[in-house]
């Protein structure tokens, strides 16, 4: 029987995987897809909002939080993808959307497996890369200057350019944030990290033909070992185990514009990466959706609020030395529309 094309998006946190994944959903001519993406972090921003813009059944959303995947392949991948495998006869094209720390060789390596190989096959991976950070002098959004930043960004360096060492098309996301005249810089500095053979597409909120990108025909897993990788030699890979994912959860109608403004100062005292969740914002019958990369944040209402849902604020918080319990404290005292809490009323925060 045929074996299932996959697609692998990568790219680092806040490149717009979750936003191409979207587009891609909205546009897929067709094609019955199935996704699976993996969250790092336990609440599951991008998963919800894979489901909210509707083009595949719930059923074919599966989310993975207990780790990024390259850590986790055996134990979650491999099942998750055995059952999508079974129902071969009922999908077409498989996406999975890796973490914004996870590396995408082990996971394609997987794909050799018995149990997989005859059922499925690596279409192509695709890395996304934030052109905006490329235009400001780096690889990935920097923030603050704390202490003990240079190891933290060496490892994220090697972990990107494992990311476009991997890749058989490089989608160059957020193009329209960097200026014209800057554009040449950013494409030549990414061209020379590539690959002549690696295709480099210009886009703006992760919006391309959908044909561009599946379809391609690469069967990744077979031709893996000529892409190199800085963790070759590593027999397992462990991640910094001082960049956390904290989940913030606020009660109350918010102030978006107060919100923001106090995330913005957390950015300036903390190294934090990305931002993102939902927000109820005062007197809007919408979700807010919050995102942030490094100093940038943008904002929009996704859908109505449910009949039955509970209207509530969730944020999940990426960076270097978060303490939960500092973050809580910060965005309590400075984004809440109601009266300042107290100690015992502090927003819930977890790891």
């Amino acid at each position: 029987m045929q074996k299932v094309p996959v697609t692998v998006i990568t790219g680092f946190l806040g490149s717009g995987k979750t936003t191409l994944i979207r587009h891609i959903l909205t546009h897929n001519q067709g094609l019955r897809i199935a996704v699976l993406v993996n969250e790092f972090g336990e609440l599951g921003i991008d998963g919800e909002l894979v489901k909210a813009c509707g083009g595949c059944g719930e059923e074919d959303i599966i989310e993975l939080t207990n780790g990024c995947l390259c850590c986790t392949v055996q134990e979650e991948f491999l099942p998750t993808m055995q059952r999508l495998i079974a129902r071969r006869d009922e999908i077409d094209h498989i996406l999975v959307e890796t973490s914004g720390l996870a590396l995408p060789k082990p996971l394609v390596q997987a794909f050799r497996w018995p149990e997989i190989r005859n059922g499925a096959t690596v279409d192509g991976v695709v890395t996304i890369v934030d052109a905006a950070s490329v235009a400001r002098g780096g690889l990935f959004e920097r923030t603050s200057d704390a202490p003990g930043h240079g190891a933290t960004e060496e490892e994220l360096v090697e972990l990107f350019e494992d990311q476009l060492a991997c890749a058989d098309l490089v989608l160059l996301n957020k193009s329209d944030q960097v200026a014209p005249a800057d554009q040449p810089a950013v494409e030549a500095h990414l061209r020379a990290l590539l690959p002549d053979s690696v295709k480099l597409i210009a886009a703006s909120h992760s919006r391309v033909d959908p044909r561009t990108l599946l379809g391609l025909g690469q069967a990744v897993e077979e031709q893996i070992a000529k892409r190199p990788s800085h963790h070759d030699s590593e027999a397992e890979h462990d991640h910094d185990e001082d960049i956390r994912a904290l989940s913030v959860r606020l009660e109350g109608p918010q102030d978006p514009d107060r919100l923001v403004a106090a995330l913005q100062r957390l950015v300036r005292s903390d190294e934090i990466y990305r931002v993102k969740g939902f927000v109820h914002a005062a007197g809007k019958p919408l979700r807010l959706v919050i995102q942030g990369v490094g100093h940038r944040f943008e904002r929009y209402f996704d859908r109505p609020w449910g009949k039955d849902e509970t209207r509530r604020t969730d944020l999940v918080i990426i960076g270097k030395d978060l303490e939960a319990e500092t973050i809580g404290r910060a965005l309590a005292e400075g984004a809440l529309t109601a009266p300042r809490p107290d100690a015992s009323a502090l927003p819930k925060t977890a790891t």
